[in-house]
């Protein structure tokens, strides 16, 4: 389950990789007119947009029809915001900027190879808000048993093609902080409540003294998650996590509850039936298996879906 959620996020960036190769030779954009292309369940799809997804795909050296990746990108966010699957502007910025950190670019030199190829950093943005939202609708369509189940008998099965050994994965204990932001007061004291939750992470040494440090804040709640195993790991969260050391806490995120982050409390490497199951059935979720699952559910929304032509 989280090797298909790893790859699926990746994969919408990998797609760009070749952006940093052609961005000293790019010409200067057309502007696009923009005018109504489709309506896709009322929500509008516009020339515009077709047109720059069109040198999106064009940037990264892939045929593809343009039209139809922005029916299917309509599709799926409004899809995830269905699920209640809510991507922040936050979230999209700082995905947008580690894109620029990994290619060892500054964002001023990100901004300006999407505009020079008539993509828009806007669009690419969106696209990235699409990508994250689809992964988080795909893996709760996974954890459904839509993606299949690995049964004891499997197990068994693989467990002797592995010489009869057990796998083991690691087993956390974690605690969540919330510093919680009501929807009707988020512009006004988000900036706020975030410097509370940093201040307060930075003191983290351990979940025993959490509860006491939050005991002089407002609206500050402290959840113990109790045991997880590395499989199971929320799929925003699961790679802070396990970069983060024991006694430690991730950084800080904003979400739809407000300001986030987790302690670790412990781990241990486990290694029972219960794990056996759960690690395979996360081996088997390969990137043929995503691809699969992502276009079966795509498939479903079309088959039901208002499309309409202008």
């Amino acid at each position: 389950m989280l090797m298909m959620r790893k790859y699926l996020f990746s994969a919408g960036f990998a797609l760009l990789v070749a952006a940093t190769s052609v961005s000293m030779t790019v010409m200067t954009p057309p502007a696009f007119a923009s005018e109504i292309k489709y309506v896709v369940n009322d929500i509008p799809v516009t020339s515009g947009d077709i047109a720059h997804r069109a040198a999106f795909l064009k940037l990264q050296r892939k045929k593809g029809d343009a039209a139809q990746e922005m029916i299917d990108q309509t599709l799926r966010l409004a899809e995830a915001k269905r699920l209640g699957i809510r991507i922040s502007d936050a979230q999209v910025e700082a995905a947008y900027q580690r894109f620029a950190t990994n290619n060892k670019m500054q964002l001023s030199q990100l901004d300006g190879v999407m505009e020079k190829s008539g993509v828009g950093k806007d669009h690419f943005k969106e696209f990235i808000r699409a990508q994250m939202a689809w992964n988080q609708a795909l893996s709760a369509r996974y954890r459904s048993g839509e993606g299949g189940s690995v049964t004891e008998q499997d197990a068994v099965r693989r467990m002797l093609d592995k010489g009869g050994a057990k796998p083991s994965a690691t087993e956390y204990m974690l605690q969540q902080v919330i510093f919680v932001v009501p929807a009707a007061e988020r512009s006004a004291t988000l900036a706020k409540r975030k410097r509370e939750a940093d201040a307060m992470r930075a003191r983290f040494n351990g979940c025993n003294t959490t509860r006491e440090f939050a005991k002089g804040l407002i609206d500050v709640t402290v959840r113990d998650l109790g045991r997880v195993l590395a499989p199971q790991l929320p799929p925003d969260w699961a790679e802070q996590i396990k970069a983060t050391k024991v006694g430690g806490a991730t950084v800080t995120r904003e979400t739809e509850r407000g300001v986030e982050f987790i302690g670790i409390c412990s781990s241990r490497e486990v290694s029972d039936d219960k794990t056996a199951q759960m690690v395979f059935q996360s081996e088997g979720s390969n990137d043929k298996a995503a691809d699969d699952l992502s276009k079966k559910y795509v498939d479903e929304l079309k088959a039901k879906a208002r499309i309409v032509k202008r």
